[in-house]
């Protein structure tokens, strides 16, 4: 299985921004953090990150016949992009959707997801974990990884 996971605006500042909402750790963390999930599951993972709503379309397109799966954390373009929405449409990849923070306890604005609709899945508000709960489901529906299945966190 290969998956795409694509992170949107600002995610680069991860350490920077906001660390009372987003952590301390940085975007280099949480590359890695999701290499070691994927390879946990034996998935092939690429990640990517753009402050930019057109790369992230182009990105979308790119997975059709490339990539079996797709983890999106559209970040601000979650709350108003109908071009990604219409993106994970039209490609018909698996999605699931991720936020670090839970965006329906935050701000008004933030409570409502353009990409929800058309992802099978939404893993929030468990910060770096949300990508983890994101992986494990794309892996197989229940089947578990390599070492939650010897009883080991991630």
């Amino acid at each position: 299985m290969k998956i795409l996971v694509i992170n949107g605006p600002n995610l680069n500042l991860l350490g920077i921004r906001e660390p009372e909402i987003y952590g301390n750790r940085t975007y280099a963390d949480l590359v890695k953090f999701i290499g070691d999930v994927a390879a946990d599951c034996g998935i092939e993972v690429e990640v990517r990150q753009t402050n930019h709503e057109g790369v992230i379309v182009d990105w979308i397109q790119e997975c059709r016949g490339k990539f079996d799966a797709l983890v999106l954390n559209a970040a601000a373009y979650t709350h108003t992009s109908v071009a990604v929405h219409d993106a994970i449409k039209a490609v018909q990849v698996r999605t699931v959707e991720v936020h670090l923070s839970e965006p329906k306890s935050r701000d008004d604005f933030r409570k409502v997801s353009f990409i929800e609709s058309v992802a099978e899945k939404t893993c929030s508000g468990r910060g770096f974990e949300s990508y983890a709960d994101a992986i494990r489901h794309l892996a197989g529906r229940g089947i578990f990884c390599r070492r939650l299945a010897r009883g080991e966190g991630v």
